[in-house]
């Protein structure tokens, strides 16, 4: 067994002022150290159960790469997970390591797939400079949305910087000697897991009822007799409320005093958040509340960011006995619990409801029991009847998980994006270097090694590549030359964004075809590409207001969905109105309007940018006073105010003009004061602001 003491002493000095309460190594971690993965050059993929330690395994190398004067790039797929690992390894300064977000400027740093995804694209100096590649949640290269930009990333890595070691942290692989052949390197798997689980299907017939959520409830109550948490994982965002609320009705006699005084501080909080952003709270806020005072609440992403980040604090500090959620939060933050609850083995697809993979199973279990907490974790899968029971026990206790397959060329957007990204960082000028290239990727060689697909295999990837080209050259976005295949300076703009094609193919047609910016149908335009976040209706109320708001601008809508309800969002937020009267007046999701419109702000920019590319210079002011409108949520008038005067937010500013009107020349600091909102250090920067 490997000891502590046996690692090097400098990089034992950093695990154990960094992980006080690793005296040990586990026995996972064990079979992956001594399997020599620290002194051998070779890639290593580590594919070990959820919560046995695999970050420690991925700063190990890190740090012995960055002792010997490299750089290690972490990447992980999501945002929140980001943010996390920086706090994490930010311990690691005290000796001498820097950590960011860049390794421009960072010896450890942790990046999202995407960001290093252009990394390969457009910095190769700095990409050279890695030594040590970590990817965490390996596993997601067969996933739809990410897996794409993961592959291309990893294979244009490979040809740019060929002696970069990649070390890739996984949950259990089904197909791993293929990713193994593909990835060039070696595996290590193991099934320890530091906290044993306990996976289970119940029914509803057990407990004498019919309804689900009963079976829920009582889970809920063992839970509070042991002191312990619980996460219940459903299909729907409407279904985390009627659940949070139904559980929070059954359990409140079961609180006693000192757990009710608790809770209500938490339920406090949720109501703070929108009263600080200068809007009452909402009706989905009232219910959060309500359902925090029994020690319940609902996470999803109608929700405000703020009110998100609470909750995970709280359930963390044990403040929250259950979190109802969507299963995105499987992937997101560290969460765990003792007990998992999964009430929906289905999922609704565009295909109608549709069972979750066995993959997902295992990783919303995977959340169950708490290294250093419990002994113990268990997960629940809710059925209605015996029968049912029993099949869904063969299917995912039993069953064993999905092959892991490249999903490259099911994404048209991925291949187009990376056949963009190819041609714009020089690497492939020509069909046959793009199909070579591809080859590479983990989708060309699961082709070339499937013996039913192989003898085809470079034929069907060109005859995709010939109509990826054929689209991405009618829309101006790549052109033939004498030197072989370019961007245009369209094309390398998108090459430069985060943005699907799709999006800014739409847009560069819109804004082709209009002479003047028709704010309202401007919006509505962006709401309808694949990068706006969306506002969603929150229940089957009529969604007659939204209709009639959109005609009164003029646009006319047969079906009324989430991109609709978006655009009238929108519009009323650039008018001022809070979250409070959008949720209101259309029964949408308004918590998520700030995201949305920050976003729709951000293409915006973009729309001004596409607009110069194509030499069309006529509405360069409309497009900023439009994107400043809606990140502030401001009429015009105010702009200048919100965005001179930090802090002062669309609340205050509008205050002071109907206080002073729009000239504030004349005004004194005192006066200001009396505006209600607005104390001496903003009065001061107001002024100033008035000066200059």
């Amino acid at each position: 067994m490997i000891k502590m003491e046996n690692l090097d002493n400098d990089i034992k000095e950093i695990i154990n002022s960094a992980y006080p309460y690793i005296k040990e190594f586990n026995p996972a971690q064990n079979a992956v150290i001594e399997s020599g993965y620290l002194e051998d050059k070779s890639n290593y993929i580590i594919c070990i159960p959820t919560a046995s330690g695999k970050t420690v395994l991925g700063v190990l190398p890190a740090l012995k790469t960055i002792l010997n004067g490299g750089k290690a790039v972490y990447a992980a797929p999501l945002l929140s997970i980001q943010n996390e690992k920086v706090k994490e390894f930010k311990a690691f300064e005290e000796h001498g390591i820097s950590v960011g977000k860049h390794p421009s400027s960072a010896d450890l740093s942790v990046m999202v797939f995407e960001s290093f995804d252009a990394l390969t694209r457009f910095s190769w100096n700095v990409l050279r400079d890695v030594d040590t590649l970590i990817i965490d949640e390996f596993h997601m290269i067969g996933e739809f949305t990410r897996g794409p930009t993961l592959e291309a990333a990893i294979t244009r890595a490979k040809i740019i910087n060929p002696s970069m070691r990649i070390i890739a942290l996984s949950a259990t692989l089904k197909n791993i000697e293929e990713i193994e052949g593909w990835l060039e390197g070696k595996c290590v798997e193991h099934d320890y897991r530091p906290v044993p689980l306990h996976k289970e299907v119940l029914d509803a017939e057990m407990f004498n009822t019919k309804n689900k959520n009963d079976v829920v409830t009582k889970i809920a109550e063992k839970a509070i007799e042991d002191k312990s948490q619980a996460l219940s994982f459903v299909s729907t965002r409407r279904f985390t409320e009627s659940l949070a609320t139904y559980v929070s009705k059954k359990i409140n006699k079961k609180l006693n005093v000192k757990q009710r005084e608790k809770f209500k501080e938490v339920s406090e909080k949720l109501l703070e958040v929108p009263k600080k952003k200068g809007s009452l709270p909402t009706s989905t806020c009232l219910k959060l509340a309500e359902v925090a005072e029994n020690g319940v609440a609902f996470h999803h992403a109608g929700l405000f960011n703020e009110q998100k980040e609470i909750i995970e604090d709280e359930f963390r500090k044990g403040n929250i006995l259950m979190i109802t959620a969507t299963p995105s939060l499987m992937y997101g933050v560290n969460l765990p619990s003792k007990t998992v609850v999964i009430r929906d083995h289905t999922r609704w697809t565009a295909q109608g409801p549709q069972p979750i993979p066995v993959f997902d199973y295992e990783q919303m279990s995977g959340r169950a029991g708490r290294p250093q907490y419990d002994d113990v974790g268990y997960s629940y899968l809710i059925a209605k009847t015996m029968d049912e029971a029993l099949n869904l026990e063969e299917y995912y206790v039993e069953g064993e998980i999905e092959q892991t397959n490249s999903k490259l060329v099911d994404n048209k957007d991925a291949i187009y994006r990376q056949i963009i990204a190819q041609i714009a960082s020089s690497l492939s000028k020509n069909l046959d270097e793009l199909t070579d290239f591809f080859g590479k990727t983990l989708y060309g060689y699961q082709m070339s090694n499937n013996p039913s697909m192989a003898l085809f295999a470079e034929d069907s990837l060109r005859y995709e590549l010939e109509n990826a080209l054929s689209f991405l050259l009618q829309n101006g976005i790549i052109r033939a030359t004498p030197e072989g295949l370019k961007t245009t300076e369209f094309g390398y703009l998108i090459a430069k964004s985060n943005y699907a094609v799709e999006t800014a193919v739409k847009i560069k047609e819109y804004i082709s075809n209009m002479d003047e910016i028709n704010v309202e149908e401007f919006i509505y335009a962006l709401s309808q590409t694949p990068d706006l976040p969306l506002i969603s209706f929150k229940g089957r109320k009529s969604k007659d207001p939204v209709q009639d708001k959109l005609s009164e601008h003029g646009l006319f809508a047969v079906d009324i969905g989430n991109s609709e309800a978006t655009t009238v969002s929108l519009i009323e937020w650039i008018n001022e109105r809070s979250e409070y009267e959008i949720e209101n007046k259309y029964n949408v999701y308004s918590a998520s309007t700030r995201r949305s419109a920050y976003e729709a702000s951000r293409l915006v920019k973009f729309a001004k940018n596409t607009s110069e590319v194509l030499g069309n210079y006529s509405n360069l002011q409309e497009y900023d006073f439009l994107s400043a409108r809606l990140y502030y949520g401001v009429k015009e008038d105010i702009i200048p105010l919100v965005v001179g005067v930090k802090r002062l937010g669309r609340k205050r500013a509008r205050n002071l003009v109907n206080v002073f009107g729009n000239d504030l020349s004349g005004v004194s600091e005192n006066e200001l004061q009396r505006v209600e909102g607005i104390g001496p250090k903003l009065a001061e920067k107001i002024s100033l602001f008035v000066k200059n």
